[in-house]
């Protein structure tokens, strides 16, 4: 699918930069960075869920303990 990307000068000058530092065309930097994000991203909101998983199985241990404390 094509689409059109519009970059400011410093966005562009950016993409030229990390397109020569990887050896790559900038579309293919683009395309690697998008990816890349978009993986960093969907781990963070992986770990996120589990955490609050985590948590309200603690804060629930914890509630239980308080109680029993009395």
């Amino acid at each position: 699918m094509a689409m059109t990307l519009r970059l400011t000068d410093d966005q562009d000058h950016a993409l030229t930069l990390l397109a020569a530092s990887q050896g790559r065309s900038k579309h293919d930097a683009a395309v690697r960075a998008i990816v890349t994000a978009a993986a960093r991203m969907l781990d963070d909101a992986r770990v996120d869920a589990l955490a609050r998983d985590l948590v309200d199985d603690y804060a629930a241990a914890e509630a239980r303990l308080r109680r029993a404390r009395g």
